[in-house]
């Protein structure tokens, strides 16, 4: 995460369109590690209901790190958008949205 922001801002910075673009792609990557963590702490409060506070707070710290992982996507949008006057061509990668779609028991 840390990485893609830095990256993003230089991306801005430079109106370096390709470096954005690549941003704009790793955001399915930080989308699949919340997914996996959100995953694996739900198991641990489903195992031992005594985790269920801590869990719940690093949920929250997990949720937001990935929140931020979105904000640096819509920078590197703004830097296509700013230097070529449209956004990135093909839609969104969204790597969390399966762990919201209906009828996934996984």
């Amino acid at each position: 995460m840390r990485t893609a922001l830095k990256d993003v801002l230089d991306a801005f910075a430079s109106g370096d369109v390709a470096k954005a673009h690549d941003v704009w792609q790793r955001d399915e990557e930080i989308d699949q590690v919340y997914t996996g963590l959100f995953r694996e702490l739900l198991t641990y409060m489903m195992e031992d209901p005594r985790t269920i506070t801590s869990c719940t707070h690093l949920l929250f710290m997990a949720k937001n790190i990935e929140r931020a992982g979105d904000h640096v996507t819509n920078i590197a949008e703004l830097v296509s958008f700013r230097t070529t006057g449209h956004g990135f061509d093909e839609a969104r990668p969204k790597g969390s949205a399966s762990l919201y779609a209906a009828g996934n028991a996984s």
